[in-house]
């Protein structure tokens, strides 16, 4: 099987990538809705006092829980933008690989994708390292498994990412060259 070209590995690859947008795409729809119907009903729940809660094996209050408001809405809302990230990365990568697909991958747009990508990882790490740390202020109990560790796999993803753009950058040049000596 060939691995650039209509029916290819890169055709397959762009039929997952197309299946995985759209699950994406549903999940950030229902995290958005979570979103607004947390923001809706916290006024509803101030003035409540009663009721009990688990979270994580442990009793906790409707007003426990409402002090701590703050720390989940961060958490929804960058579960939210993570989402948000990961929607723009596959959509990116689709579009590079519907250039595989077409058997020309040195097109000009595919190094923008490729940086857009790039900096949507950046992104990707800041959110997690901003859901760690709510984490930490949410579940403070749970702070020693959580830490705050750096990601130097992906950093390493993501300067590769870059490096693929200048190397799709410099295809594109090169390609360019070839069309007018000819």
């Amino acid at each position: 099987m060939r691995t650039i070209g209509p029916g290819s590995v890169a055709s397959l690859l762009k039929i997952a990538l197309d299946c995985a947008y759209w699950v994406l795409v549903m999940a950030g729809i229902v995290l958005i809705c979570i979103d607004i119907g947390f923001l809706l009903a916290l006024p509803f729940l101030n003035g409540a006092h009663g009721g009990n809660f688990t979270v994580d094996g442990h009793a906790t209050t409707l007003s426990e829980m409402i002090r701590r408001w703050p720390a989940i809405e961060t958490l929804l809302l960058t579960a939210t933008l993570y989402v948000a990230a990961l929607v723009v990365i596959i959509n990116r990568l689709r579009r590079v690989f519907e250039t595989l697909t077409q058997g020309d991958p040195f097109r000009p747009e595919n190094v923008g994708r490729l940086r857009v990508i790039g900096l949507s990882l950046i992104g990707l790490e800041v959110i997690g390292w901003l859901v760690r740390m709510a984490s930490l202020w949410l579940l403070p109990e749970k702070a020693s498994r959580l830490g705050l560790s750096v990601s130097f796999s992906g950093w390493f993803a993501i300067l590769s990412v870059f490096v693929l753009a200048e190397v799709f950058r410099e295809g594109a040049r090169l390609r360019s060259d070839a069309e007018l000596t000819i």
